[in-house]
This record gives C-alpha cells, structure tokens and sequence, in this order.
C-alpha cells in the first residue's frame, strides 16, 4: 500500500461563509438638538440593496446595504447607512445553483447581522430601535430574474 499525498483536487460541491463583517456603518442627526425636543412620531424609509461580486476563484463577496430615514414632516430625524458583508466559498456547484445561493442564501446568512447592527447603531444614538422586518430573498431573487428576462426579451409592442 502506497503512502503517497492525495494530489487530485475534491469534486465535491462547497458552499461555506468564510467570513462575515461590517463593511460600513454611519448615522447622521442632522437637526439635533432641536428636533429631539419635539413629540411627534416620525415617518421611517427603508431601502435596500444586495450585491455580489467575485473576490478571487471560488470566493465571491455578498453585501447586503440598507439606509434607513427617520423624518419628522420634512426634517431628518436620523439617517442610518449600513453594509454588512459575506465571504462565500462557492466550488464544484452548477452555476444555476451557485447563482440562487449567491441571491438567496448568501444574502439570508448575512442580513441577520445587519439589522442586529443598525438597530444597536440607533440605540446608541438615543433613539428606540429600528427593527428591520424579515425579508424573502427568494421572492426578491425571482422578482429579479423575472425582471432580467422581461428586460432581455425582443422589443415587443404594446
């Protein structure tokens, strides 16, 4: 029996978080300290955006961003910007498979992290916390997709 290394490389599929972290993180008071005199409830907006790219073979970088306003009629309250980022090894998967996980679960395993940091953001801050609501990144992934093939088809007449 022969000791000899292994030197073929695995075929087997690979999808592992490498790494998770804050990419960036700020929060604006713009009207304070006036504006935190007053006793109205604010309006809150949150946008979001997810983005994937490649790092290097085989590694690709999902950040998912949000921005979150809170006015007072037509004064900013707070203005909360934040990435949180993911590292993914992605080896040996389909590529119709590999680009689901980079859309969905990808973003699910870091979006978690995010709302963790924008609310802790807007406690410190002083205010009560912003809890972001769950989000069904599949249906956002298939929204997508769908729109990338309405966009891609011949021009059609209405």
């Amino acid at each position: 029996m022969s000791a000899t290394p292994d030197t073929t490389q695995s075929t087997d599929p690979v999808f592992m978080l490498q790494r998770c972290y804050l990419k960036d993180l700020s929060l604006e008071q713009p009207n304070s300290p006036q504006i935190l005199l007053e006793q109205q409830q604010p309006s809150v907006d949150v946008q979001m955006n997810v983005e994937a790219k490649p790092v290097v073979d085989g590694l690709f970088e999902i950040t998912v961003a949000a921005t979150i306003t809170a006015r007072m009629q037509d004064r900013v309250l707070f203005l909360v910007e934040g990435k949180q980022a993911g590292i993914f090894e992605l080896r040996n998967i389909p590529q119709e498979h590999a680009d689901m996980l980079l859309g969905i679960a990808c973003p699910q395993t870091v979006y978690p992290y995010l709302r963790a940091n924008l609310a802790d953001a807007i406690t410190r801050a002083g205010f009560p916390p912003v809890h972001l609501a769950e989000i069904n990144f599949q249906a956002m992934y298939e929204q997508q997709q769908a729109q990338q093939a309405a966009n891609d088809a011949p021009g059609q007449l209405n």
